[in-house]
């Protein structure tokens, strides 16, 4: 059992945690709150890791315990997560959703952000290619999600400013933005809805995806 000694873990640390404590016996109202307490009770804050982060929302609950029973999302609470968080997505102020490719890559070679040892004003990286095939260049990658080498190009963008492109483009901004507006459980990151990147950030990584210039779509 963790004390209130114990270690502060990073946030993708946390998460899991969290989902596993909060997933005993998922039936029991009572348990459930008696092992949210425990959890609570079980950290602290340190720098900017702040207790926040043991909170859960309808979809990180209803995901949790789907996943817990074996069994896949009632659909009906699928839909409701879905259009639950596709209200949440903000479009670019400016109406600008392209950024630079370069500092697209910078960041989604970059894991750095949210914990507890980094400063409240540095910016986050995306760790996209722990998950992602984005380049043929990179050689390390995880397969936790899709390939996104050539996304661009295999969604026929030859021109970020086109009209035929732009579906595309807000489908995939949508997507980095909060990805449980697709998919209930997705498990990708909801970049923008929890704040872990910025607009300019999302911008660059959006680049690095579409552009033609970028060696992802060569």
């Amino acid at each position: 059992m963790f004390t209130k000694t114990s270690k502060i873990l990073t946030t993708t640390a946390v998460g899991v945690l969290v989902v596993l404590l909060s997933n005993v016996a998922v039936a029991d109202t009572k348990l459930e709150k008696k092992v949210q307490e425990v959890v609570a009770s079980s950290f602290k804050e340190n720098g900017i890791a702040k207790l926040d982060r043991l909170q859960q929302d309808l979809s990180n609950k209803e995901c949790s315990k789907a996943e817990m029973s074996g069994k896949p999302l009632n659909a009906k609470m699928a839909k409701k997560i879905e259009a639950m968080n596709l209200a949440t997505i903000k479009l670019p102020s400016d109406g600008n959703y392209i950024g630079s490719w370069k500092e697209g890559e910078k960041l989604a070679q970059n894991g750095r952000g949210n914990t507890w040892s980094d400063k409240a004003d540095a910016p986050n990286g995306g760790n996209c290619y722990n998950c992602h095939k984005i380049s043929n260049e990179e050689l390390s990658y995880g397969t936790i999600g899709p390939s996104l080498y050539n996304y661009g190009k295999l969604r026929g963008v030859t021109d970020v400013k086109s009209e035929s492109a732009k579906a595309t483009i807000q489908y995939t901004w949508g997507k980095m933005y909060n990805s449980q507006a697709y998919n209930a459980c997705s498990s990708m990151p909801r970049f923008g809805h929890v704040g872990a990147l910025t607009e300019a950030q999302m911008r660059d990584l959006m680049a690095l995806l579409l552009d033609p210039q970028s060696p992802v779509n060569k």
